[in-house]
């Protein structure tokens, strides 16, 4: 048998390795594409490296193609898969720096693609200077850009998400003045306004001009290269340019050669990864990580959620599935976490405006409290915001803004979504404690009491 995987980062290589595992070079033949230079590399470190924590670029590679050749794994860099012929059972590869192409045929087919950044019309400028932020080689081309002769002194990120955040934070670590552009109210509007405003402060505080409500028109371009970005409220000089507008799944490619996609642009799976369509499965394909659309387990809502923890889960999943075990990846309920200097910012589940959109009965409950026992040296200050359903009083999401410390509690609060826990429930747990790490009432069962409170008094 012969699997072909189209991609070799995160979901891809992890559904090659565990088909490996299960099934040797004699039973299963395995060779990957990737338009890339890398293969499985965390894409999540970028800004980090940008921004000087992480020094080194490999050590965001977790394997290189001569490990996986050794596991009789073929892997093929700079081949893009540009059709997936499903009567032939065939790919067509382009070879990106020999040129040519060539076909390789398959009994299954892994497609991890990935995804692609968001580029409005307005962004498709024939200029140097702006960039997405979605792979290694995108990285690369972003260190080589801030040393490069002219050096950049000037930076716009356009976009106040996850990566917009990280990518404003890295390029000031860099030395450049940094204008962060956001359309929203708030930016990291995946949390709610209250939790934002403090986002926004600590933002700020770093020395970055935030603007709010405000879109981009357009971009200006000077002997080739990026001078400014235009708005409706004035242009921002700039000498590089940084796209954190989002990712839309990679499904362009698997939509044209007869794949169906979900409502979401993703690939609809079933619980083993395998694609489906309106009639039932499609024959040997699977799909995994960025490129395709999962079910949110609150809500029970189909989402495009690209995270690198589901990437590594769904390809392990699949290549489990190919190799004659059986697995199953359950759904998400959007877990994140990330920073802004040392202000740490975590969600899980269903936001305020997520549970109202998913027809949710709800009360809220905020509470501030302390990392640690507050006569301990360093206890620092944090807000956790839950979620709850009025009815039931179930756990629906959770919120954490806070410095040191603060955010992986919300690894508790996921825990008690995922297993549909209520607040009351919550407040019996059987959290840890020591002065050094905790008050005696941890934060989390503290805005457990809270919301209790408020659901019981709700009713």
């Amino acid at each position: 048998m012969k699997l072909v995987v189209v991609g070799a980062d995160a979901a891809g290589m992890s559904a090659a390795s565990q088909a490996r595992k299960l099934k040797g070079p004699d039973e299963l033949e395995i060779v990957a594409f990737e338009r890339g230079h890398f293969t499985s590399y965390s894409a999540c470190g970028i800004p980090y490296w940008i921004g000087g924590a992480v020094t080194d670029r490999d050590a965001l590679i977790a394997r290189e193609p001569a490990a996986f050749a050794k596991a009789g794994i073929a892997v093929r860099l700079r081949h893009e898969v540009v059709a997936i012929d499903l009567d032939r059972r065939e790919v067509v590869a382009r070879d990106l720096e020999g040129g040519g192409e060539r076909r390789e045929g398959f009994d299954q087919l892994v497609y991890a693609a990935g995804a692609v950044p968001v580029t409005p019309a307005w962004a498709r400028v024939d200029a140097e200077g702006v960039f997405g932020v979605q792979t290694l080689d995108d990285g690369t081309a972003i260190h080589a850009w801030l040393d490069r002769e002219p050096r950049p002194r000037r930076a716009v990120v356009i976009g106040g998400g996850y990566i917009g955040v990280e990518m404003a934070e890295a390029m000031v670590r860099r030395g450049l003045d940094v204008t962060l552009l956001e359309k929203s109210p708030q930016p990291m509007s995946t949390v709610d306004p209250d939790m934002g405003e403090r986002i926004h402060e600590a933002i700020c505080g770093l020395g970055i001009e935030v603007r709010t409500g405000t879109h981009v028109e357009g971009l200006d371009t000077t002997n080739g290269r990026i001078s400014a970005v235009v708005t409706p409220t004035g242009t921002f000089p700039a000498d590089i340019v940084v796209l954190g507008l989002g990712v839309r799944p990679n499904t362009a490619m698997a939509e044209e050669s007869g794949i169906p996609l979900g409502v979401t642009g993703g690939l609809r799976t079933d619980l083993r990864m395998r694609v489906v369509g309106p009639h039932g499965r499609v024959d040997g394909i699977w799909a995994a990580g960025d490129c395709v659309e999962t079910v949110n387990r609150i809500s029970g809502q189909p989402v495009h959620v690209p995270l690198g923890t589901h990437a590594n889960k769904q390809g392990r999943v699949a290549g489990i599935n190919l190799g004659g075990g059986y697995a199953t990846f359950p759904g998400v309920i959007g877990t994140g976490v990330t920073k802004v200097c040392d202000l740490e910012v975590a969600r899980t589940g269903l936001s305020s405006r997520e549970a109202s959109a998913a027809g949710f009965d709800f009360v809220t409950a905020s509470v501030e409290s302390t990392s640690r026992a507050g006569y301990y040296p360093g206890a620092s200050s944090m807000m956790i915001k839950l979620i709850a359903e009025r009815r039931t009083g179930m756990l629906l999401g959770g919120q954490i803004v806070g410095r040191e410390e603060a955010a992986k509690r919300i690894d508790a609060l996921a825990i008690a979504v995922w297993n549909r826990m209520t607040v009351e429930e919550m407040t019996a747990l059987d959290l840890s404690y020591a002065p050094p790490f905790s008050p005696v009432w941890d934060p989390v069962l503290i805005a457990a009491r809270k919301a209790t409170e408020q659901v019981h008094a709700s009713r």
